[in-house]
């Protein structure tokens, strides 16, 4: 569980903490020097860094080579970097990487809720955010690049409730581009259930 003082000195301020800590618990790491590699899709085991400088050390090595997450966030090592060496040690710094994290998930957010219309409905909610939790764990959305992706500045108006609709339960509404559900399709094709025939006859 995340530190109610680290969320609100350095998270995302567009980001409520419950969010941010959904986030955390979703896509992240409870060790802020956890560093994950992955190459073709599979997981390269690395040894557990013990110190911020083991972890730097591991990040530059496999930088530009694999896919590296790093920290809090698991924030991916390298966006916006040309050279290992350019990558700074404030990525295994908890509040930092919280920070950096935050707000490229928050961008991210903005990414999907975009691609939806950006609807205002909180029931549609929780649908965006295990999508940009997705693109967050692969980096792509819709054959876009999340991360090297314009931010498109509109800020996610959708309420960001948690309570009452709990993040990780399934949208029953289908996802654009997927089949409606069996029940959904059936609802056309039903037949009328009410008996009208009586209606003008003698009582």
């Amino acid at each position: 569980m995340l530190d109610a003082a680290l969320i609100k000195e350095c998270a995302d301020p567009s980001l409520k903490p419950a969010i941010v800590e959904q986030f955390v618990v979703s896509a992240g790491s409870a060790d802020p020097l956890a560093v994950t590699v992955k190459s073709g899709g599979r997981l390269i085991l690395v040894p557990k860094a013990t110190s911020p400088e083991e972890a730097m050390a591991i990040v530059r090595q496999y930088a530009g080579l694999a896919v590296v997450r790093v920290g809090l966030t698991q924030f991916p090592a390298g966006v916006g970097v040309k050279e290992p060496a350019d990558l700074k040690p404030d990525l295994v710094d908890a509040c930092q990487n919280l920070r950096k994290g935050t707000a490229m998930f928050a961008k991210v957010l903005r990414i999907v809720a975009k691609w939806y219309g950006n609807p205002t409905s909180k029931d549609v909610f929780p649908q965006i955010f295990e999508d940009a939790v997705y693109a967050w764990k692969t980096g792509e959305f819709e054959g876009v690049s999340v991360f090297q992706a314009e931010d498109p500045g509109t800020p996610v108006e959708v309420p960001q409730e948690t309570k009452g609709t709990p993040i990780e339960e399934e949208s029953a509404e289908p996802k654009p581009g997927e089949d409606a559900p069996e029940t959904v399709q059936e609802v056309g094709r039903a037949g009328i259930r009410i008996d009208l025939s009586r209606i003008g006859g003698q009582p």
